[in-house]
């Protein structure tokens, strides 16, 4: 089990650097594939995945919303989320009583958990020096949780959330942040840049990684499943490897912009 999800995990940096590398539509298509596959298992998960209206109506939103993302149309951003809600409530009520008000709160919760948040990945590497900043996600999300995990194996006591996720501990938790902190100033320092606002940056991120984490979590246990998909060997799906990331993204972005961007 280690050795799979080993691989797979140096199967998906790799992709992750020739991907946000390239940037532009490479990194777009990339995302909307991954937001389509994710929204789909989100809502497998709550019992309306199939080729019903429903499901159909979020994913096809999913992928509109990147081709959107790749227009010169920031005034319709929000335009096109509003437009999502008049479409799902317009499918729930020409197929009533097809599906519960639950099933049609989870379609347009589907499409801002994945795909709008995740597309801040895009956005952060869209912006000046976006090919910098962008890492800082990865470093906030995935760096806190191998800080997390290691310092958690070695001195983790208390459980920071015993029902939730009963192997998390309150110092895995600290370990994870002030690791996220000091991988974000040894990169900036790398990369020549402000050393600390990259501190403060990747401290937001690694901890808004941990609740993203912890939410994915809980939808999971509302649900009863373990995973999410079997997409990724190792990992589960696409939701059970970026269930933080969702959170770290949009953080990153938005910090960048008030930190970064002059």
């Amino acid at each position: 089990m280690f050795k799979t999800r080993l691989i797979s995990g140096i199967f998906l940096v790799i992709a992750a650097i020739l991907t946000i590398r390239a940037g532009g539509y490479v990194l777009c298509a990339t995302l909307m594939a991954l937001s389509v596959i994710g929204i789909w298992e989100l809502y497998r998960a709550c019992g309306i995945a199939g080729k019903d209206p429903l499901p159909v109506t979020g994913a096809a939103a999913a992928f509109l919303w990147y081709v959107l993302l790749v227009l010169p149309a920031e005034r319709f951003h929000m335009l096109f989320i509003a437009g999502v809600l008049i479409a799902v409530m317009t499918v729930y009520v020409l197929t009533y009583p097809r599906y519960n008000a639950e099933q049609v709160m989870a379609a347009v919760f589907g499409f801002l958990y994945v795909p709008v948040l995740l597309s801040c990945i895009f956005l952060t590497r869209m912006t000046h020096n976006g090919h910098i900043t962008v890492w800082l996600v990865f470093l906030s999300a995935w760096g806190a949780d191998t800080c997390a995990y290691s310092v958690g194996m070695l001195i983790g006591k208390h459980k920071m959330a015993p029902v939730l996720s009963p192997k998390k501990s309150i110092e895995g938790g600290v370990g994870g942040v002030v690791g996220a902190v000091l991988l974000g100033v040894i990169y900036a320092l790398i990369m020549h840049q402000p050393a600390l606002e990259y501190g403060v940056i990747c401290f937001f991120g690694a901890l808004l990684s941990m609740v993203g984490d912890l939410a994915a979590s809980a939808i999971k246990r509302n649900r009863g499943i373990k995973d999410y998909g079997k997409l990724i060997p190792g990992h589960g799906g696409v939701l059970d490897r970026f269930d933080s990331i969702l959170f770290t993204a949009p953080v990153i972005y938005f910090l960048s912009l008030i930190l970064l961007v002059r």
